[in-house]
């Protein structure tokens, strides 16, 4: 299998492997001068509010402020990780508001008669315009290399956006001294949207700290916009901030402090609960704002100043309202299942904790026995019973109060019926359960099949003593629903059991043929040193007397030609006793006429020479593939042999050997003494022979005996067609 992985990623990996397993490097160069920067820009920023106090102090204070927080939140990103450039990006974007800030203080001050020099007034109004220009295409550049500042991607479009925002700036300065803003609020509007959407697609590649450090950006944007809304609300209903610009200027100190959280391996993790309730508050926020803005003012009219106060208050206590709102229905909710149900918790309360339970991986019956608990507290029960089996047979398996196990047997149409009930009273279960009404015959009793496939795996039975409260409709859904619940439990189990079983089988098939093929190989070995030793001691012999009487024969040929004769005559007798030697060996090994003939012939030329009187069976049967008909012969001469060893004097024995659809089918029997199979059969080392070599072709073969009634050994071969 390929797996394809995008070069994002693969880039944003190998830099995690960097930050988290090597050493810091060295500060480089680009991180001392950016560092450097840094401190100038924050000069720069601590000096404007100085040049131009007799202007807008307000104004000139938070620019500086904002400024100093970049600056510093750069300064740690730098420190902190050398080998990214997103602290050099926040830097570069806090030196160019600095020179804004510095070029407006200058300004201001020169308007409002300070004594600077022509070159720095001239000055001040070429950067003021060129800094306020590219300050949006900064923010662009950060926004498409979140979080390290990697946009390798996006070089052509960040080079653009400088150029256009430096053309920009031009355009601005030439219409000096006025510095209209709806131009500066289209780039900035523009840059923004580019930057947002590219971030938003390399956040859904991202993954592990590299999606967390984004997260913290995320929580910035909902920082700010709950600043932004809160400001709207105050600026409709008492008239302040009345400076849109030094609003949003502060909507984005939470991304100065995002980048420095960002960048701590420590902090950077920690963002997923601390946005989760961000994004919550932020939301409320907004909802309670929405709504007093459009019912107050849009629906009725602007407050008055006198008005004013109380709406602000009665918006805080809208908002306290609704954060406490989620712990408030908690508790009054506990209070009121109390309050309805007395000790018993509300019927649901079973549903909702069934997942949580089977998920624990608790053995079924401490489960059972745990919804049985549940269900006679939830309900307010006498009793709670599972009943679980299949197949027409179930037992009751837990109950609560603690009950002795009984079983209840159902026919096939019973068990129908009972899988399409559904939840069933006292009249139904009298009529096809009356064992599960034994001893409760006027208690208020409900019955609900746990089913699955139309399969019933078990009942759920819960009883209330007479004249007790009815069960509800919502106590039935509440029954049916767990009902469905259990039964696709106890079909899992079931599965999982089967699962197990067939495991086990697979683990005995494959240790049988592990030690089958170390008899083989030993059976193999066997034969090859009998095969050698029945040379030697047969034919061997024979072959080397006549070699001796050969060499005889010519000695004497010239001076006893008498004797000479008598030897050649005893050579001929040798010669044909070393001939049925070796066809008797031949035999053994593998019979020619099995070759020649088939099965069939084989074995009653076999039955021939066996120790019991054999009579063959086998009209009709035809050829087979040689490992058919050698397994089928091997077998039946096997098991001839072990009859002919323990079936005692005058036993007889029959084979038969039967086609049918796809099959061979033997069969060897003796009605000899027999013995007692039970423990024994299937163990002994001729049955293992038979076994190993039928098996080898996907036949089987089994044993049948007793004592006094003879052993019957029987057979079946595949044979594909």
């Amino acid at each position: 299998m390929t797996v394809e992985v995008e070069p994002l990623q693969i880039a944003s990996f190998r830099r995690e492997v960097e930050t988290t397993a090597s050493p810091r490097p060295a500060l480089p160069v680009r991180a001392a001068v950016s560092v450097a920067a840094a401190v100038l820009a924050c000069a720069a920023a601590v000096a404007a509010p100085l040049a131009g106090h007799a202007g807008d102090l307000t104004a000139q204070v938070v620019r500086s402020v904002v400024v100093v927080s970049f600056a510093g939140a750069g300064t740690a990103a730098v420190l902190r990780r050398p080998q990214e450039r997103q602290g050099v990006i926040v830097v570069w974007s806090a030196g160019l508001g600095a020179l804004a800030t510095l070029a407006a203080g200058l300004l201001e001050g020169h308007a409002h008669g300070a004594a600077l020099s022509a070159a720095l007034v001239t000055t001040a109004r070429v950067v003021l315009p060129l800094s306020v220009c590219l300050l949006p295409v900064a923010a662009m550049h950060f926004l498409l290399g979140l979080p390290d500042g990697s946009c390798r991607l996006s070089r052509s479009v960040v080079a653009s956006g400088y150029a256009a925002g430096a053309a920009l700036g031009v355009g601005l300065w030439t219409v000096r001294p006025k510095l209209p803003v709806w131009p500066v609020a289209i780039e900035a509007t523009i840059a923004v949207a580019v930057g947002l959407i590219a971030s938003q697609r390399r956040y859904t590649k991202a993954f592990g700290v590299e999606r967390q450090r984004m997260q913290w950006f995320g929580w910035a944007v909902a920082v700010g916009v709950e600043f932004v809304l809160v400001a709207l609300a105050t600026r409709v209903l008492w008239d302040w901030p009345t400076r849109y610009a030094l609003v949003l200027a502060v909507a984005t100190v939470p991304v100065a402090v995002s980048v420095a959280m960002g960048s701590s391996s420590r902090l950077a993790t920690r963002v997923d609960r601390m946005l989760a309730h961000t994004v919550s508050f932020a939301g409320l926020t907004g909802v309670v704002v929405a709504c007093y803005l459009l019912i107050v003012v849009g629906l009725g009219r602007t407050p008055t100043h006198g008005e004013r106060s109380l709406l602000v208050l009665s918006m805080a206590a809208a908002a306290v309202a609704a954060l406490l709102y989620g712990p408030a229905r908690t508790r009054l909710t506990s209070f009121a299942n109390r309050l309805v149900y007395g000790e018993r918790e509300a019927p649901d309360t079973v549903l909702r904790t069934f997942g949580t339970r089977l998920s624990r991986a608790v053995p079924m019956d401490e489960l059972l026995l745990q919804v049985a608990e549940s269900l006679r507290k939830t309900l307010g029960l006498a009793a709670a019973e599972v009943w679980t089996g299949s197949a027409g047979l179930y037992e009751r398996s837990v109950s609560d109060p603690d009950s002795p196990v009984r079983h209840l047997q159902l026919s096939a149409e019973e068990t129908t019926v009972v899988a399409r009930a559904g939840v069933s009273g006292n009249a139904w279960i009298k009529v096809w359960l009356p064992g599960v009404l034994e001893g409760r015959e006027e208690w208020v009793v409900r019955l609900a099949p746990a089913t699955h496939s139309g399969q019933v795996l078990g009942l759920v039975v819960v009883a209330r003593r007479p004249g007790a409260d009815h069960f509800t409709v919502d106590d039935d859904t509440m029954l049916s629903e767990l009902a469905r619940q259990l039964g696709l439990a106890l079909h899992n189990m079931e599965l999982d059991s089967a699962l197990q079983a067939t495991l086990d089988e697979v683990r005995r098939q494959a240790d049988e043929i592990q030690a089958s093929r170390a008899r083989i190989v030993a059976a193999s070995d066997a034969a090859r040193r009998q095969i050698e030793r029945n040379l030697h001691d047969g034919a061997q012999q024979h072959l080397v007397a006549l070699a001796v009487n050969v060499r005889m024969a010519r000695k004497l040929a010239d001076t006893d030609p008498e004797a000479a004769g008598k030897i050649l005559d005893q050579l001929g007798d040798g010669i044909q006793e070393a001939v049925q030697e070796l066809r008797a060996l031949a035999h053994g090994i593998y019979p020619p006429l099995l070759v020649d003939r088939g099965v069939v012939e084989a074995l009653r030329s076999a039955a021939g020479r066996a120790a019991l009187a054999t009579e063959v069976e086998a009209d009709g049967i035809g050829r087979y593939p040689a490992e058919v008909e050698a397994a089928v012969y091997f077998c039946c001469m096997e098991a001839l042999q072990n009859a002919g060893k323990h079936a005692g004097p005058g036993a007889t024995a029959t084979v038969q050997i039967r086609e049918e659809e796809g099959a061979v089918l033997f069969e060897v029997a003796d009605n000899g003494a027999g013995f007692d199979s039970g423990g024994v059969a299937g163990k002994g080392a001729g049955f293992v022979n038979m076994r190993d070599r039928v098996g080898a072709i996907g036949g089987t073969v089994e044993v049948h005996s007793a004592p006094g009634r003879g052993t019957t050994i029987s057979g079946r071969l595949p044979v594909r067609s």
